[in-house]
């Protein structure tokens, strides 16, 4: 079988290819390239991606030139579009080393018959461990202190000090309760929280076994301390959280984004803490990445921002291609993967017959 490898700065090629040991496949013809080595480029590359889709950038070369007897495609970040299957009439399988699928043309992929296997939490012991600290630093100014410390500032008051909350006791909101959202409630659990759930798809078994209540957006709002958002960004879920909901916070209540910068109206947000309608925030996602020289948000001493690193450490890293292939060998192997996108491509003439072919 022939694969080809797409790395980047983050999980290079290098890492996909090692996994691909794994690969219960005969024959493998492996070819391993990374689009995008440098972090920076990355950064300013991704940013587009993740807004647009994959036709931000027109076919990678090594997409173009990719031999066209290519069955498996493993990527990262890499934008994957309808064009770049056409460059590859013979691809039956697309596998990105993470839970967005920003990236990739899913529809298209199903029109040709192309399995989408993605990760889904991947990272999410990463991203809730970082919600959970960016909820302690914000509410008890730890890097605020810090930062005053390295200006040589021995400071004790702060935007908060009137207010600065004990975690425990307290009522936690979550806005999305899939793998991020529980592990939050679960990790949080020893501080006797109020765990209220917004998440349209949640069932209730799922919430009783969190000890979680779900509640609408409006009363989640209105009840909870500490709001922590970990919804997917789809066009349903853009905006999700605008100034109708901000207004419902109560005044001494904090607000944490983990996930995607779109799923919050930006100037309504801005306006609400310049304003001390709500407690403060911690943002990690911004619509603009990185943060531009005089940010407005550099302005307020409510708000803790970090630049979208939640999702990073070496483990989620380099554990990411290997989920991804031992999924994607239960496909192989006539089991049942938890992950592939677009499952109805399954009974596509093209994907039954390249199945069929592997399990001779």
């Amino acid at each position: 079988m022939k694969i080809l490898i797409s790395g980047d700065a983050m999980i290079p090629g290098a890492g996909f290819k090692k996994a691909c040991d794994e690969l219960m496949v005969k024959d493998k013809n492996i070819v391993v390239n990374d689009w995008e080595s440098d972090p920076v480029n990355l950064q300013n590359r991704r940013l587009p991606i993740e807004k647009q889709g994959p036709t931000a950038e027109p076919v990678l070369s090594v997409f173009q030139n990719a031999d066209k007897d290519t069955e498996m495609l493993l990527i990262l970040f890499a934008p994957v579009s309808a064009a770049t299957m056409d460059a590859m009439p013979n691809l039956r399988l697309v596998g990105a080393a993470r839970a967005g699928q920003e990236n990739v043309d899913v529809a298209a992929a199903t029109e040709r018959g192309i399995v989408v296997h993605n990760i889904m939490g991947r990272n999410a012991h990463a991203v809730s461990d970082f919600a959970i600290g960016l909820l302690f630093a914000e509410a008890r100014n730890i890097a605020r202190s810090h930062h005053s410390l390295k200006q040589e500032v021995w400071q004790k008051k702060f935007a908060n000090s009137e207010f600065t909350p004990e975690i425990t006791g307290k009522t936690l909101g979550l806005v999305g309760f899939g793998y991020i959202g529980k592990l939050v409630a679960q990790k949080l659990a020893g501080f006797n929280l109020k765990i209220l759930v917004y998440d349209p798809y949640v069932s209730e078994e799922t919430l009783r076994e969190s000890n979680a209540i779900k509640v609408s957006k409006e009363e989640l709002f209105k009840q909870s301390d500490f709001v922590s958002i970990h919804a997917r960004l789809t066009e349903d879920t853009k905006g999700l959280i605008g100034k109708a909901e901000l207004s419902l916070m109560k005044p001494t209540a904090l607000l944490i984004n983990t996930a995607r910068a779109g799923l919050i109206d930006e100037d309504a947000l801005f306006d609400a803490l310049k304003n001390r309608r709500i407690g403060g925030a911690a943002l990690d996602v911004h619509s603009s990445e990185p943060l531009q020289k005089g940010s407005k948000w550099l302005e307020l001493d409510n708000v803790t921002l970090t630049s979208h690193i939640a999702g990073t450490t070496a483990e989620a890293l380099t554990n990411s291609p290997y989920l991804l292939v031992r999924d994607i060998n239960k496909l192989l192997t006539g089991g049942s993967p938890q992950f592939v996108l677009n499952p109805k491509v399954l009974e596509h003439p093209k994907a039954k017959a390249w199945l069929a072919s592997l399990n001779k």
